[in-house]
């Protein structure tokens, strides 16, 4: 490491005029200086007479402010003759020569210096101007240190740094470094930062310092980034990837982005078609049916479904099925009576779950993929390892008869339905539970991707979305769907999980906008209630929907050209799980 002051090498410093300074290294190699200047090239005329104070239709931009961030911009995107052109012209510096002086000084390790201008620059906040001479002192200190000017850097530590931290623990580390030079830091004290380069210093300040004295870096891309994402949120439809939004123009889609086509009907099931869910990586399709079987369905390179297995061993319908966390594995639940897991590749049944007396009611994996989750006739818990030891039993009134069974994705909260009107998060290790209460009967729910919000579906054809974060809290509302005397499914969809999918028992699909709450689509097709949907965490334009009429359609965008052939269950490889 260079050493400081007259030590360093001249070609290693970046030297500035103290009226030019502009900007902040960018961590490059580069030997200029980090911003331009228009002192370097011109010099600076007045400001124009007769400019406005403030610039656009709305009238609440300011055009000094606007100007110094396209400054900023410049200088960083490495345009620094423009940048100092744009100073020049329009009379408005980048910063004020304190701050530049400031900058210049703590590039050339001038650290009394700056501590003295540091005071000049005029903040108003005690507190920031004490966190800042810490951070100056500290990097002298450590710079002293690595110099091996070992008496200078205990001075400093005595006579500046002690009286400004009152973090006694800091000031131990600090000491700590007397005894372990700074380039043993790392591995004898982990947690004291060993001598970071000044520019590293200067973007430390540059957080800390009011952004009126320092433009903090980026900052146009940060405002145009807002502006583009408050866009996508305010529009309905958004459901394609982020880069195909432009500046050119406002960003608006049409519904030619929501799946409302069916490309696909499969018939392979001969009965009711009750669940059906997309495996996490989006290559596969599991459906459960009242007909004792699940069928696992492979979506090829072109979007069309075809049947890799279809698993039969259930002596009771199918209620539900459950991806592993690597989508090797399949779990399938039968009525009130056993799981089953299965292998994705082969189709064979690899263990049965089942305990004398209730039977299963309800699957779910551990994100760990160690564990499964079931939920049982007596209305308790039981943990299971692979092999189908039982590893714990939560007993009481843990779940319902006819329930879903959720894991969080940190492993650390169990979700079911415990009551009529209300579900249980259920901690694992510490046992406690706290709850969500409805004034409705709660049918079936749904968790997000982030474990972050939960969809709830109710008696009263309503569907409840709620964040769980911290306390849970109501916070949209989605009707229009008929349910009077089925279970109904909702699911999470689209890009972003920014749309709401649901079954209905008028025959159709409908799709909500997550966060106005609007209704996007009623999508027709079915000749029966819709029992279950679900939405390719892959691919955000393809929709699956489960139906009494015992098929299974794959909806996607309308523009696309293509319709794939249906399939039926002719010639179709069956697994005996028995």
């Amino acid at each position: 490491m260079g050493g400081v002051e007259d030590e360093e090498p001249a070609l290693k410093r970046m030297k500035l005029s103290s009226k030019g300074l502009v900007g902040l290294p960018n961590g490059t190699s580069s030997e200029e200086p980090v911003g331009g200047s228009s002192s370097d090239l011109m010099a600076r005329p007045l400001s124009s007479e007769g400019d406005g104070e403030v610039i656009g239709s709305k009238g609440v931009i300011k055009r000094e402010e606007f100007v110094r961030i396209i400054t900023k911009a410049l200088y960083s995107l490495g345009y620094k003759k423009s940048g100092a052109r744009l100073e020049e012209e329009s009379g408005i510096p980048l910063h004020s020569s304190v701050v530049n002086l400031f900058m210049q000084q703590i590039l050339d390790g001038h650290w009394d210096e700056c501590v003295v201008t540091l005071n000049k620059i005029g903040l108003a906040d005690e507190n920031v101007v004490r966190a800042a001479l810490f951070l100056i002192l500290e990097q002298k200190f450590f710079e002293l240190l690595d110099g091996e000017k070992v008496m200078d850097a205990l001075k400093t530590l005595r006579t500046e740094i002690v009286p400004l931290c009152a973090d006694s623990s800091r000031i131990r580390e600090l000491s700590s470094c007397m005894v372990f030079p700074c380039g043993q830091v790392g591995s004898s004290r982990q947690d004291i930062v060993p001598v970071r380069s000044r520019s590293k210093l200067l973007e430390e300040l540059q957080k800390l310092l009011p952004p009126t004295v320092l433009i903090p870096e980026k900052r146009l891309e940060h405002l145009v980034e807002q502006a583009l994402i408050l866009q996508r949120e305010a529009c309905k439809f958004h459901n394609s990837l982020d880069n195909e939004m432009s500046l050119y123009s406002d960003h608006h889609c049409g519904k030619s982005q929501i799946p409302s086509r069916t490309l696909q009907i499969l018939e392979a099931h001969d009965d009711e078609v009750w669940h059906v869910q997309f495996s996490h990586n989006g290559k596969y399709l599991a459906s459960a049916s009242n007909d004792r079987s699940a069928i696992i369905w492979e979506v090829d390179m072109n979007g069309g479904l075809s049947i890799k297995h279809k698993l039969s061993g259930h002596q009771k319908p199918v209620s539900s099925v459950s991806w592993s966390p690597n989508d090797q594995e399949l779990l399938t639940c039968g009525v009130e009576e056993v799981v089953r897991r299965w292998d994705v590749s082969t189709g064979k049944c690899l263990q049965v779950y089942e305990k004398a007396g209730p039977g299963v009611v309800s699957c779910a994996w551990f994100p760990s993929g160690k564990y499964i989750l079931s939920g049982l006739g007596d209305k308790s818990i039981c943990m299971w390892d692979l092999d189908g030891k039982e590893i714990e039993s939560w007993k009481g009134q843990r779940t319902l008869k006819i329930s879903d069974l959720e894991i969080t994705g940190d492993g650390e909260h169990i979700l079911s339905i415990c009551r009529d009107n209300a579900i249980m998060f259920f901690d694992k290790e510490t046992k406690d539970e706290r709850f969500i209460e409805e004034d409705q009967t709660i049918t079936s729910f749904s968790l997000s991707n982030d474990s972050k919000f939960l969809l709830v579906n109710l008696l009263n054809q309503e569907i409840h979305l709620w964040n769980i974060e911290s306390d849970p809290k109501l916070i949209g509302k989605y009707r229009s769907h008929k349910r009077t005397r089925f279970i109904i499914r909702s699911c999470f969809g689209g890009l972003k999980q920014s749309f709401i999918a649901s079954g209905s028992e008028d025959s159709q699909v409908y799709i909500w906008h997550r966060n106005s709450g609007d209704l996007i689509e009623a999508l027709p097709g079915h000749s029966g209630a819709v029992n279950c949907v679900s939405w390719n965490p892959a691919n955000p334009h393809m929709l699956a929907s489960a139906s009494d009429d015992r098929t299974i359609r794959i909806w996607g965008l309308k523009r696309l050209n293509v319709k794939y052939p249906n399939v039926r269950s002719n010639g179709i490889h069956y697994c005996n799980g028995g």
